[in-house]
């Protein structure tokens, strides 16, 4: 059995490095433990004028208040605040992005949802995605799934009863598979994108979408395919975001041997704008990916 701190030593992260991803990874439990006291919506809206979950601003503020008391982190950008977090006395030189809840609307039936997370070195938050020194994120379902890349592949693990996070597969690679997810609704999806998915539909593919990133992404991980929200007809930026989403899943993706992209171009050569920076995304296996970059360049 090998733990997450075990597999954390025979890599080459620096200390510190460790020891937040280890920090962070573990606040998987208390935000499980959450989930019965906050099943409601809070009754607020965040930055982009979407309604909050009481778990969204939860999750929120734990993780901020667990991070800025570390003392590791110089700057988080969350999907749940307008400006960036400093914390300028800091003695770590980290930068922490994140999607406190991603999917926190399917906690009232039970589905799974998940934390989005992404690393930088140093006190910028707003770098290009093929910066990050590391991404994960933690899946909330029948198991609490963590999946990590440090920049050396990619690997699972799971909370056993005693708590611990042990390796469940290590170097994972996302195969070819047929499985497709697309968020917007259908109405509103540009002509380039319908034809996409229905090349995807002649193909054979199967559609899986929760309306949980996490979750969606996770199946592709595991049985290749492609996850998708495109850009709408009157909002060609789409919904999803940069830096909070598309960076550390596209981090994630690649390290696997897929790829991310926003029809166009490769999502983690992108400079980010600004923190609710909004992307079309589509990613998943290598095939996948080459597919509707060669769809959308022929229109």
């Amino acid at each position: 059995m090998t733990t997450l701190r075990q597999y954390l030593d025979s890599t080459a992260c620096e200390e510190p490095l460790r020891d937040l991803i280890e920090l962070i990874a573990y606040q998987a439990i208390p935000i499980r433990e959450a989930f019965i006291e906050n099943q409601s919506y809070a009754g607020t809206e965040n930055v982009y004028g979407e309604e909050q979950a009481a778990m969204d601003t939860w999750a929120d503020q734990h993780l901020i208040g667990v991070l800025g008391e570390s003392g590791m982190v110089k700057a988080i950008a969350s999907e749940e605040q307008e400006d960036i977090v400093l914390f300028p006395d800091a003695m770590g030189d980290y930068s922490v992005v994140m999607d406190p809840l991603d999917g926190s609307s399917l906690i009232q039936v039970n589905l799974a949802v998940g934390t989005i997370i992404g690393i930088y070195p140093g006190g910028n938050a707003l770098k290009k995605g093929e910066e990050l020194t590391a991404a994960l994120y933690m899946l909330y379902g029948p198991l609490t799934v963590l999946t990590l890349t440090v920049g050396e592949g990619v690997c699972t693990f799971a909370l056993n009863k005693e708590g611990i996070y042990v390796l469940m597969e290590k170097d994972i690679r996302m195969p070819e598979g047929k499985l497709y997810g697309t968020g917007g609704l259908k109405n509103e999806w540009p002509q380039e994108h319908m034809d996409f998915i229905s090349l995807c539909e002649q193909l054979g593919g199967k559609i899986r979408y929760s309306g949980s990133f996490v979750a969606d992404f996770h199946q592709i991980l595991k049985y290749g395919g492609i996850y998708c929200y495109p850009a709408l007809n009157g909002k060609p930026t789409g919904k999803l975001r940069l830096v909070y989403e598309a960076n550390p899943i596209g981090f994630i993706a690649a390290q696997a041997g897929g790829a991310i992209t926003d029809g166009r171009r490769n999502l983690l050569e992108v400079q980010p704008e600004k923190p609710d920076h909004r992307t079309p995304i589509y990613v998943g296996s290598r095939r996948m990916i080459d597919l509707v970059q060669s769809c959308m360049k022929s229109l």
